[in-house]
């Protein structure tokens, strides 16, 4: 018995081809990178999605506390740690940088030759501190158009590193951003966990009392 040629047709194939299309802009569409870009780009988005450059070091240094602040529980601004956080960053290499507010999202220092510069108060921070400089490099290539280096500053050590957002490091703020985005719209924090920051941060007397 003869059986039936089952060799797709043309209609068939280009249904199937249409159909891994769509499939791949819907993944791209639930990825949180992409959703940031559209929220961005103040592109129509059901769920506009937002990340700040202080969300990002939250991220690193307490997953909790960046629940919190993504929450918008209030935090004490009279906290010492804050306050002293605050004045070295405002005093910091005053006279060679410049404020820029960038949509809303971030704020970020631009020195004198154009290089994007994060002050942090003490070394200790370096990660939570390279990580933000990062993401505000990603923002500004991907969302501004503007390529820049960066500088991480530590003013009361008298230090200055370079950073550059290579291919490693575009991966490890975008992987952020979506670790960011799993924290922030989850129901609940993540359980509390003795940490070395935990004394200085300004969730300290909240995070331990739910």
């Amino acid at each position: 018995m003869t059986m039936p040629d089952e060799t797709p047709t043309d209609d068939a194939t280009d249904a199937i081809d249409d159909d891994d299309v769509n499939d791949g802009d819907d993944a791209n569409r639930t990825d949180p990178v992409d959703l940031l870009l559209r929220s961005a780009r103040d592109a129509a988005t059901p769920d506009e999605f937002h990340v700040t450059g202080v969300m990002m070091q939250y991220y690193v240094v307490c997953e909790r506390e960046l629940w919190f602040a993504a929450n918008h529980l209030e935090i004490d601004r009279d906290n010492a740690a804050v306050v002293r956080g605050t004045q070295v960053d405002e005093n910091a290499y005053a006279e060679k940088r410049r404020h820029v507010s960038i949509d809303g999202t971030i704020a970020i220092d631009v020195l004198d030759d154009g290089r994007v510069m994060e002050v942090k108060p003490s070394s200790s921070l370096v990660e939570p501190a390279k990580l933000q400089l990062l993401y505000y490099l990603w923002y500004l290539e991907h969302v501004v158009g503007v390529e820049r280096d960066g500088v991480l500053a530590h003013p009361t050590e008298r230090e200055r590193e370079p950073v550059e957002l290579t291919p490693e490091n575009e991966t490890r703020v975008e992987d952020a951003i979506r670790g960011v985005h799993a924290i922030v719209t989850a129901e609940r924090p993540p359980p509390a966990e003795e940490k070395p920051f935990c004394d200085a941060c300004a969730y300290h007397d909240f995070c331990w009392s739910c």
